[in-house]
């Protein structure tokens, strides 16, 4: 690899243009505008049918934009059928505005606008390449001639829209923006905008493509910058921005480009787009809503959203994405799942409404996904917090924490043992299976209990090996007594070190009575169990017998 090879190909903004550092977060919405089933659909290996057009078309309704960029309809008999069908079924709403993309040509231009006829709201999006790479290499033509062919452009698509039936907005691109000198693409788009005479009645759109990423994105803030702020009629100029991802940076060069005075971005659901993509707009709107600024989209379903996109691109949405990946909130490791645990007990603790907890920047379940099966992940490398945190959000069992941390290891086991991820239903398996209501070998068929003025005793009837037993035994409480009895018809000494119980809420009316008891034998080792029942003593026995099986199982 020889680095020699490789220049900067970019060329900076005159001037110092670094207003936008000062700022430390975006402060509202841009105007979004989705070109998946433009950009987008062009950048797949097998373009989308009319049907999926339509299918991925709704979806973006559904989400909120009000700009969609629809297509080639010069290119592609697909692209021009879509436009149609949309127009003549009444299917672009009040207040949306479709966008379709057209070169310089004469005869694009017109084709386009047969396609836009009789449009409610269509955006003509035209563009010619402006680099020094496009002008030298592809079009050997002189700075002139370049902004001669945007200029023409601009005379054709503002005279056809005055013959043509339709309500029709302009929006300009000089292509290749970044690999353009500043100072030419702002003469090429003031020559433009003095042709269409943007007014309060004519807002026109400025376009700067990030078509390929050249630059660090602070680059490209001060270039946007400069453009923003020497641009004619400015006031009526929607100064928008169109970044690909080819450096890794589509995200940050959009951040940075709305502080430096970008008011609209174009972009797609998942990054899709040539080579690297288009900078994603869930991404970027979820990242707004993370500091607390409505993104104006609605990304609430977000399961249902990747559904959509999978099935019509044949594209997958990587397990890592941000905020849609499969594994984007999961948390398989012991540490970082007590810590989401604690502020999860944290937030309830202290009624906060504010997101605080640890590792997650959004509540998952603002965008339907849930805590068991994508925040806590169990596998070898999970803890006692996240185990016991899953197996109380998903079943209601709150285990003592040297209880949980027994239960993680017999977890861990599994899971090491087998190579796999373990379910929740994995866990409350291994947790029924070790420790809930454990009747063998010993057992408690009955129990009666007589109150008396110092204590209580209890008659209990033991079933081991298929013998059953009657003992009487005294106890300052009915488990203490049933203790006593268990002590002496084992003849086993155990201190009891930990008791705790709560109600398990059920799906149906009621609730159940959960206890958790753990003995410490005479050598010091510490056996765990649970019982459950609708009554609290016969939970709690279910318990001591559960614990009392396992100490004897060491």
């Amino acid at each position: 690899m020889d680095a020699r090879k490789y220049s900067i190909g970019y060329y900076p903004a005159p001037g110092d243009h670094f207003k936008w550092v000062r700022k430390d977060h975006i402060e509202k919405a841009p105007q979004w505008c989705s070109v998946d089933l433009r950009d987008g659909n062009q950048s797949l290996v097998i373009p989308m049918s009319l049907e999926e057009k339509l299918e991925f078309y709704h979806l973006l309704l559904q989400v909120g934009f009000q700009e969609i960029e629809v297509g080639f309809p010069a290119a592609s008999e697909t692209e021009y059928e879509f436009l149609r069908t949309i127009i003549e079924n009444n299917m672009i709403p009040r207040g949306v505005s479709v966008q379709v993309l057209t070169q310089c040509r004469e005869h694009i231009i017109r084709k386009t606008f047969e396609a836009c006829k009789g449009a409610p709201s269509a955006i003509i999006h035209f563009y010619n390449s402006v680099s020094v790479a496009q002008r030298e290499q592809v079009f050997r033509k002189s700075k002139q001639e370049i902004m001669d062919i945007a200029v023409e452009g601009a005379k054709l698509v503002k005279k056809l829209s005055q013959e043509y039936e339709g309500n029709f907005r302009f929006e300009y691109s000089p292509e290749s923006f970044t690999g353009t000198e500043p100072e030419y693409a702002l003469e090429v788009c003031n020559a433009v905008l003095d042709v269409l005479e943007p007014s309060q009645s004519n807002n026109v759109i400025i376009n700067l493509p990030v078509t390929v990423e050249m630059s660090l994105p602070h680059v490209y803030a001060s270039q946007v910058e400069y453009i923003s702020e020497n641009l004619k009629y400015r006031e009526h100029v929607t100064l928008s921005v169109h970044p690909h991802n080819d450096r890794g940076t589509g995200v940050a060069d959009t951040e940075l480009a709305l502080l430096a005075g970008a008011d609209r971005v174009e972009g797609t659901l998942f990054g899709n787009g040539e080579r690297t993509g288009n900078v994603d707009i869930i991404t970027l709107a979820m990242n707004m809503y993370s500091h607390g600024v409505d993104p104006k989209l609605d990304f609430s379903d977000m399961p249902a959203i990747c559904k959509v996109y999978e099935t019509c691109t044949r594209m997958h949405v990587y397990e890592r994405s941000p905020y849609a990946g499969a594994l984007v909130f999961a948390a398989f490791s012991g540490s970082h799942q007590d810590a989401i645990a604690k502020g999860m007990h944290w937030r309830k603790e202290k009624q906060l409404y504010q997101w605080t907890v640890p590792y997650l920047p959004v509540d998952p379940q603002d965008i339907s996904r849930t805590y068991d099966a994508d925040v806590i992940r169990v596998n070898s490398q999970s803890g006692k917090g996240g185990i016991g945190y899953l197996l109380e959000q998903a079943y209601g069992y709150i285990l003592p924490p040297k209880m949980r941390e027994h239960l993680s290891y017999q977890c861990k086991s599994v899971s090491d043992h087998d190579h796999r991820e373990l379910k929740s239903e994995d866990v409350l398996a291994i947790f029924m299976d070790c420790y809930l209501n454990v009747h063998s070998p010993l057992a408690v068929t009955n129990m009666a209990f007589t109150q008396t003025g110092d204590g209580v005793t209890a008659e209990v009837t033991f079933l081991r090996h298929g013998r059953e037993i009657t003992l009487s035994s005294r106890g300052n409480g009915s488990l203490d007594a049933v203790s006593n009895a268990l002590k002496e018809y084992t003849g086993r000494n155990y201190t009891l070190k930990v008791y705790t119980e709560h109600s398990v809420q059920e799906r149906s009316s009621g609730s159940t009575a959960a206890a958790y008891i753990g003995l410490e034998s005479e050598g010091g080792a510490m056996s765990w169990g649970a019982g459950t029942d609708t009554d609290i003593i016969r939970a709690s026995v279910n318990a001591l017998i559960s614990a009392f099986n396992n100490m004897e199982r060491q």
